[in-house]
């Protein structure tokens, strides 16, 4: 999704960042869908019926996406006004809601859980390509504004109640909250902070190097992340803190008046709920049939809302034989219009789920784009029939940037030994072995070269001897030889490993670098939090992030602290 017109605001080099780009098609873990849809995005319009090729097209679509946005703006507007006041916004966040009241103004989105201290660092990637999308249409005359949606309607604890950093002795560690703040079934949004979360800031400062920055970012912290708050608002004090200079807007969906605005929505996705699932159903099934990946079981008896109990979790409902609604563990069932009324007049009562989840949004707001990583594109090959039933315009869904930041002890390890990240996609004892063959024991391993080749140019001069005087011989001396070659391979991987003990030097900086740049085997930015680099680099790097970011890029980015 590059094109030659001119760059939207700064490109990295402008920055004078050094960056480098990666093909995610040299990634592991990517999805066929994924990379076809970065490949090619209008050859899957049967799935991504608004797909565009480059992120400057999106202002020619903003006359319909003003045409369907009916939501109140006035009510809209200062929901958002006081959300975010409460959560120290800053005069760029209130001009921007302020435009977002004119009826000629559309919205970037982007979102994410409420991770612990931000999540991880895609969320932060997330919410600047918003801000630095949303900038570039206000230079092509567009009036639009960035909007970060935070998912506390989720119900994943686990997943968003742990940050991963980078250590003061440079390993991967890690700070959870206790897993009891958040009752089983209940939104993340309900989870009230205790006094351990006092704890928790304290192991983390207390993991973390000292430095200039540490006082910094510990008052950040605990100005958040504090006993008795909610976690989605620790989460929006602390993105506001961190980017809120930028403008950019932060939404919670659990707020009571975004409910009501939702409600003709949820009624509407009620009253259709046998026709969105029957739809779901059929576009997974010619997702598979075209050789991709469906992201979501759909099923023909699927409700596109929970309902939620009288305690505050959140129950699925399914269709019964009879045509009816219920949850399994209640003997009530109803009926689809039953639902459909109930929703509109208690919507606080209901939430969607993942399929109805964007469309409620882009309901909400008059959504122009959404930003998203791998699987929310997946996802969104099926959500698009939810849009088509309940006759709201298709988002184009984007790709996020992706960034890879290396740091300058970590970028001297990699020079020293002629390693790139797509090197440690296979793993550390791939790279420790290559480290050593051509670095640490060059001399040994040339050595363990020349007497293979040696042995089997003797044994190819033995083989053609033993054929001229019996076949099963030569067959034979196969067999041998491959035993012969098995045991000089053993012998050549426990000379790495000894080399490499001899070198605990190297052995260290390597295994570092693994944590540092491809943690459990995986992109860093799914797992290293931002407070990893706040420690070592302060709040500058926001806007290396910020400069990082190449709207025009389809490749992962590593760019060079």
């Amino acid at each position: 999704m590059s094109a030659t017109e001119s760059a939207c605001f700064s490109t990295p080099e402008e920055s004078g960042l050094r960056v480098e780009t990666l093909s995610f098609e040299r990634i592991p873990h990517q999805s066929r869908l994924f990379l076809d849809y970065l490949r090619d995005p209008l050859a899957l319009r049967r799935f991504y019926p608004s797909a565009i090729r480059f992120h400057h097209e999106l202002p020619l679509r903003a006359p319909e996406v003003l045409a369907a946005h009916t939501t109140d703006r006035k009510v809209l507007c200062d929901a958002l006004s006081e959300m975010n006041v409460a959560w120290g916004a800053g005069a760029e966040t209130v001009a921007n809601i302020e435009l977002l009241r004119e009826a000629d103004c559309v919205a970037v989105v982007s979102g994410q859980q409420a991770g612990l201290f931000t999540g991880p660092l895609y969320t932060i990637y997330k919410a600047l390509s918003a801000v630095k999308l949303a900038g570039c249409l206000r230079q092509r005359n567009t009036k639009a504004v960035p909007v970060f949606w935070i998912a506390t309607e989720d119900h994943d604890f686990a997943e968003v109640a742990k940050a991963e950093f980078i250590g003061k002795d440079c390993r991967l560690a890690s700070v959870t909250v206790p897993l009891e703040s958040h009752r089983e079934g209940h939104p993340v949004g309900d989870v009230v902070l205790d006094d351990s979360i006092n704890r928790v800031v304290d192991r983390l400062v207390e993991l973390l190097p000292v430095s200039e920055f540490t006082l910094d970012l510990e008052a950040l912290l605990r100005d958040a992340w504090k006993p008795g708050r909610g976690y989605g608002e620790a989460f929006a004090r602390m993105m506001t803190s961190l980017i809120g200079q930028h403008g950019l807007i932060f939404l919670d969906p659990m707020n009571v008046t975004m409910k009501r605005l939702a409600a003709p929505l949820y009624a509407s996705a009620a009253n259709r709920s046998q026709e969105i699932a029957k739809a779901l159903e059929a576009r997974s099934r010619l997702l598979e049939e075209a050789g991709y990946h469906a992201q979501v079981l759909a099923s023909a008896n699927s409700f596109p809302l929970f309902m939620h109990d009288a305690k505050g979790a959140r129950q699925a409902l399914t269709r019964t034989d009879e045509g009816k609604y219920k949850v399994k563990a209640l003997d009530s069932s109803y009926t689809a219009r039953e639902l459909a009324d109930l929703a509109a007049l208690e919507p606080e009562r209901f939430s969607p789920n993942v399929t109805l989840r964007a469309v409620v949004q882009d309901y909400l707001l008059p959504t122009i784009a959404y930003l998203g990583g791998a699987a929310e594109i997946a996802y969104f090959a099926q959500t698009t029939e939810v849009y088509r039933v309940l006759e709201r315009p298709v988002t184009p869904i984007l790709p996020r940037s992706s960034l890879t930041m290396v740091e300058r002890p970590t970028s001297r390890v990699l020079e020293r030994y002629g390693l790139d990240l797509a090197d440690l996609f296979p793993g550390p004892e791939s790279v420790l072995s290559r480290v050593v063959e051509e670095h640490l024991g060059a001399d040994t391993a040339r050595s363990f070269t020349e007497t293979e080749a040696s042995v089997n140019l003797d044994l190819d001069r033995l083989r053609e001897k033993l054929r001229e005087i019996d076949p099963t011989l030569a067959e034979a001396l196969e067999t041998g030889r491959r035993k012969i070659n098995y045991q000089l391979e053993g012998l050549r991987s426990r000379f790495h490993r000894a080399q490499m003990s001899r070198d605990e030097t190297a052995h260290r900086q390597l295994q570092r670098a693994f944590d540092q740049l491809y943690p459990e085997k995986d992109l860093q930015e799914r797992h290293m939090n931002v407070s990893s680099l706040l420690a070592r680099h302060g709040r500058y790097v926001v806007d290396w992030i910020y400069n990082a970011i190449n709207l025009g890029s389809e490749k992962h980015q590593i760019v060079y602290l």
